[in-house]
């Protein structure tokens, strides 16, 4: 497996950072080198901290890459393409996007309690804590982490 990707999707709550976690994590610790994309419709992220330097180059409307010895961040003012991001990450065997339901990804979508059928059209499989769905797709137990480790390595698209 060598840059692919897959997209988690749903309503808030449903457990889809909880359920990327562990799917990341099984991948991670198979040897894997696994990106997350984390989708933030309401605009929250926020750089650094109010009153370091970086915050103060941030605010001023520019973009920011900080350097350290164990990473390097970048805030950019705009949004980026999935190609355009997908060449920022570099090297990866696995890209995980969480949310961006309308990226052209093979898409698992998580429920608990009802299924939203807005997402249905985007779904290509659907986790559920033993939810039924109308439309005939592969249905997951939402804590099945092993099943849906193999959906995504059977239906991850290459990037």
């Amino acid at each position: 497996m060598k840059r692919v990707a897959i997209a988690f999707s749903g309503p808030s709550n449903t457990g889809k950072t909880t359920l990327i976690l562990k799917v990341a994590k099984k991948f991670i610790d198979d040897g894997l080198k696994v990106v997350i994309i984390k989708h933030d419709p309401s605009d929250k992220a926020k750089f650094d901290v109010e009153g370091k330097d970086s915050y103060k180059f941030s605010q001023i409307g520019a973009d920011v890459v900080v350097a350290s010895p164990t990473r390097t961040t970048y805030f950019s003012k705009e949004m980026k393409s999935l190609a355009q991001m997908v060449d920022m990450v570099g090297e990866f065997d696995l890209l995980i996007v969480e949310g961006l339901k309308t990226l052209p990804l093979p898409r698992i979508s998580l429920f608990r309690e009802h299924i939203d059928e807005s997402y249905l059209e985007f779904s290509d499989a659907i986790a559920t804590d033993g939810l039924k769905c109308s439309v005939d797709i592969p249905n997951f137990d939402i804590n099945d982490v092993e099943s849906i480790s193999k959906w995504v390595i059977d239906n991850a698209k290459k990037v």
